[in-house]
């Protein structure tokens, strides 16, 4: 958590990442506002329970989080998995929510990925050379050695229990009612280089679905633009924070 300012901002990182995840984009917004990221359960410094890895139980991770905090004015920002969590709770519509900028979401549709597939990205996140074959289609920058190893280190890391939720449940479950309950402003914001999540499929399955909704792409990055372009990221986030902020005026 740094910085102070309103609205918050809380981070929700990616199946494979933590908190540290946002930190190139945290350290520049928090000159301006509160910024907060956590582990999800499973990842990183939390807490590894049996069970409860499902993206309901997720999203009520991340509002129980809200309210221990006393985040009562704040953004919600999800990357990729985290952005699919992060449409369920604008779907329940929590108070004091003001936004939602979404990362390379995954759609609110089921993806899809052949069973087969999914259980091969799991494999891959076993071992360190699977997880570096991984990086050459999550990332289209190159990343620097201590962001490279901080990736492989926090998919490693990752519950097996969690590492497995997604792409064997998540990844499938359809939220597509959910998207449609969504009433704040909402951004989605994808590379244009990004070979997981592109513009067609986003605009088709999720802008489609939510009233007051918007594209932004980042040229030339791919799917982990938090790691890739934060100075990019962090800008266009500032920009949309503040375009909220005003309209609240």
């Amino acid at each position: 958590e740094l910085g102070a300012g309103e609205p918050a901002l809380l981070f929700i990182h990616y199946w494979g990442g933590s908190s540290r995840t946002w930190d190139p984009v945290v350290s520049q917004l928090s000159e301006s506002y509160r910024c907060v990221a956590f582990d999800l359960r499973g990842w990183g410094g939390s807490e590894r329970p049996a069970g409860g890895y499902g993206l309901e139980s997720l999203a009520d991770d991340v509002l129980v989080a809200a309210d221990e905090l006393h985040l009562q004015n704040y953004v919600l920002i999800g990357h990729s998995m985290g952005g699919k969590i992060a449409q369920i709770i604008g779907g329940r519509r929590p108070p004091g929510l003001k936004a939602l900028i979404l990362v390379a979401p995954a759609p609110p549709t089921p993806l899809d990925v052949p069973e087969e597939q999914r259980r091969a990205m799991l494999q891959s996140y076993q071992t360190r050379g699977g997880i570096e074959g991984v990086l050459k289609i999550l990332a289209e920058r190159p990343l620097s050695t201590e962001l490279r190893q901080q990736v492989v280190d926090d998919s490693l890391d990752g519950a097996p229990a969690a590492k497995e939720a997604w792409p064997l449940q998540g990844m499938t479950l359809d939220i597509a009612s959910v998207a449609t309950n969504i009433d704040v402003p909402t951004v989605v914001i994808v590379g244009s280089a990004d070979r997981v999540e592109n513009e067609a499929v986003l605009r088709r399955e999720l802008i489609s679905r939510v009233r007051e909704s918007e594209l932004v792409l980042l040229p030339g990055v791919g799917h982990l633009s938090p790691l890739e372009a934060p100075s990019e990221l962090a800008s266009e986030i500032f920009k949309l924070v503040a375009k909220v902020s005003a309209r609240r005026i």
